[in-house]
């Protein structure tokens, strides 16, 4: 069976993530160790052990969900040995994907979605935004309701940031902007329009300060050429070399994560492929079943769904 790997964003983190892989596999436990190295202090025992408002904060949970994401591929990866056909990730999980295609090293991996993380967190602060989550089918385009809120003289700039499967989309700015796109949103049919717990308006425009800062973060992790094809948020394109890598990391800190096209994609080449999330939790299984409901799923983010995993493949 051909498998497909899938890597999870920011807001899948929580306390115990992958200790009981560590504790399993030595393979998760090196990768872990390695992490807490590169970034020199003990990303581990915050991952084991939290607290959550700690390991919640952006520039903790994008190094804690990449690793988490290596562990579990460090686990699997001889398993799954010539079957892997592709590689995803939701955001932030995009360089884990990298890292699983071997584009970067773990140490390089870490060292560069902790200062993401930091360059957004401050970003953030610097320059204070929003972000709402959009449930439900709209009878407009949300980027067609964005635009004219942004256009309101009472509202601010706001676009879309997650097209994360139909009838979910995240959209991202100004408070006004996010605000005022809400409104109409709801006024188009939205079922829910909520405010999402965040440090800043990510995937807009109002990241454009962290951008030099990422630029050189980027340049300085080296990337190798992908030995996996990648499909990347920015696109929903194959990557397949080290310069288009770099450029399209970069753009994604501003541009909005396609993932409903991404997946489509993966799943029109790919429609008898195992997708395997590496990870905590499952959300990228459950908007994949959203969008390609015909397509098979697995999680791989601890001891037991490692064994279930190989089980099935076997």
């Amino acid at each position: 069976m051909d498998v497909v790997l899938l890597f999870p964003g920011q807001g899948s983190q929580k306390p115990g993530m992958g200790k009981d892989l560590a504790e399993a596999f030595p393979a998760a436990r090196d990768t872990f160790a390695a992490a807490d190295e590169a970034l020199g202090e003990s990303l581990s025992t915050l991952c084991f052990e939290g607290p959550a408002d700690t390991l919640t904060l952006t520039a903790n949970a994008q190094p804690a969900l990449l690793t988490h994401g290596a562990a579990a591929w460090a686990v699997v990866r001889d398993a799954l040995e010539g079957r892997v056909r592709a590689a995803a990730g939701h955001s932030l999980g995009e360089f884990t994907a990298y890292h699983a295609a071997g584009a970067l090293s773990l140490s390089a991996a870490v060292r560069l979605v902790r200062e993401r993380g930091r360059l957004m967190a401050e970003t953030g602060t610097t320059r204070p935004g929003a972000m709402a989550a959009i449930l439900g089918d709209l009878s407009e385009p949300v980027d067609v309701l964005c635009a004219r809120a942004s256009a309101d003289p009472e509202g601010g700039e706001v676009v879309p940031a997650n097209y994360n499967c139909p009838g979910q989309v995240v959209i991202s700015g100004e408070v006004a902007g996010v605000e005022a796109a809400m409104a109409l949103c709801k006024g188009a049919g939205a079922k829910r329009a909520m405010r999402l717990n965040v440090s800043g308006a990510f995937h807009s425009p109002l990241m454009r300060p962290a951008r030099e800062g990422l630029a050189q973060a980027i340049a300085a992790a080296q990337y190798a050429t992908p030995t996996l094809p990648v499909y990347a948020n920015v696109t929903a394109d194959v990557v397949r070399d080290a310069e288009t890598a770099q450029r399209l990391c970069l753009e994604q800190l501003t541009a909005p994560v396609r993932w409903t096209e991404l997946v489509e994609r993966l799943s029109a080449a790919y429609p008898d492929a195992l997708f395997v999330e590496l990870g905590p939790g499952t959300v990228l299984a459950g908007l994949v079943k959203k969008i390609a409901p015909s397509v098979a799923t697995a999680a791989c983010g601890t001891a037991a769904d490692v064994e279930q995993l190989l089980n099935r493949l076997a």
